[in-house]
């Protein structure tokens, strides 16, 4: 097994004793985009949570290559896993190069060490999230969508196998979502990263993915390539929507289409059936 490869095995999850996920499997393998789709509190969140240590399981383990990775010191992990959350802490007055700067603590040593591979991996993990012209800005003074770009970088500059991205593309205008998407391929594409992202909009799961895992109420309901998960059926019983599920006949390309109760359904040929 790849040692970027990380999976979860029949992963029980619960808050407050109160069990909220179900023996769930999922896996993330090297040089592939994994998206994790489902209505809100299906589990998505929860079980990503869970691939990077924060959610401890009740039941199951979390594997990294050929290792439980829940063994595995703070440091080594974060060496090769790293989470970009929902939220984070806005530190009061610190720059953004200081806050790319973070994502690589777990390469210092007690004492701050040097780094030598820092300022390569901090340049380019700014540069290609576009806040390199930034730089000096306290992050506290920038936008949603701005802020949004320096977590990615401080993960990014992490330099890990395994990237988990929870819903990146929030607060983020139309041209930056498509850049953070964009991006997360190009990670997989190129650099052979491992790619977990939670989306919540179907057709950039579709677009992006090359596997998706449908949520409902705490199970995987389904899981493959996103032609295969996403039928009608599937997505209006997860929903409880009528979902209609179109396909580009010169491209392939799949799209959905919520149906709303003054909404018009599709007539076109390219309709996939149910």
């Amino acid at each position: 097994m790849s040692k970027g490869e990380l999976r979860g095995v029949g992963l029980d999850l619960a808050y407050h004793g109160s069990a909220v996920v179900h023996g769930a499997s999922i896996t993330l393998r090297p040089g592939q985009v994994t998206a994790l789709v489902g209505p809100n509190g299906s589990g998505k969140s929860t079980v990503l949570r869970a691939l990077a240590r924060l959610h401890k399981p009740v039941n199951g383990d979390v594997l990294l290559g050929d290792s439980s990775a829940l063994a595995l010191s703070p440091r080594d992990f974060a060496r090769q896993v790293t989470l970009l959350a929902q939220s984070r802490p806005v530190p009061a007055g610190v720059s953004v190069h200081d806050v790319v700067c973070y994502g690589r603590h777990p390469y210092r040593g007690r004492w701050r060490a040097e780094d030598p591979d820092g300022p390569r991996a901090v340049a380019w993990a700014m540069e290609v999230t576009g806040v390199t012209a930034m730089a000096d800005r306290a992050v506290d003074e920038l936008s949603g969508g701005e802020r949004q770009r320096v977590w990615l970088a401080t993960c990014l500059a992490q330099d890990t196998g395994v990237l988990l991205l929870d819903e990146p593309t929030t607060f983020l205008d139309l041209r930056y979502q498509v850049e953070i998407l964009d991006l997360t391929r190009d990670l997989a594409d190129e650099h052979g990263v491992a790619v977990g992202v939670v989306l919540h909009d179907l057709d950039q799961a579709a677009a992006v993915a090359d596997q998706v895992v449908l949520l409902s109420q705490g199970r995987v309901v389904a899981a493959g390539e996103p032609r295969d998960v996403f039928t009608e059926t599937a997505l209006t019983d997860t929903y409880g929507i009528p979902v209609e599920v179109l396909v580009d006949p010169e491209t392939g390309h799949l799209s959905t289409r919520p149906v709303g109760r003054h909404h018009r359904r599709s007539r076109t040929p390219e309709r996939e059936s149910v």
